[in-house]
């Protein structure tokens, strides 16, 4: 499969995210979701040597869709996909997500 490569040879997008390290000159490894009204949605921060995970990134990233569509819900950590239990936010819901979402 093609497609374009870019890279950040100056680090100034690196540092925009704040994922330069200017004592070794690298950048961290950054997953970045932004709407498309470019408001950062999601982000995730790994150490050089350690990947990240397309399958939750890509839950993340439906998660995010989903919550645009719904913006009273919010989807808890085992949420993958449309018709998974999402749960409604509130001070009742402190220290109860686990029994929410197993009782229901």
């Amino acid at each position: 499969m093609k497609f374009p490569m870019g890279a950040d040879t100056t680090g100034r997008l690196a540092r925009m995210f704040g994922v330069y390290d200017e004592a070794t000159g690298l950048s961290l490894r950054g997953t970045f979701i932004i709407n498309p009204e470019g408001r950062l949605m999601n982000s995730e921060v790994n150490y050089y040597n350690l990947g990240r995970n397309i399958d939750e990134m890509m839950r993340k990233f439906k998660a995010n869709l989903h919550l645009a569509q719904y913006t009273a819900e919010a989807c808890p950590a085992g949420w993958e996909e449309e018709g998974d239990k999402t749960l409604e936010p509130s001070a009742k819901m402190v220290g109860r997500v686990h029994e929410a979402i197993h009782n229901a």
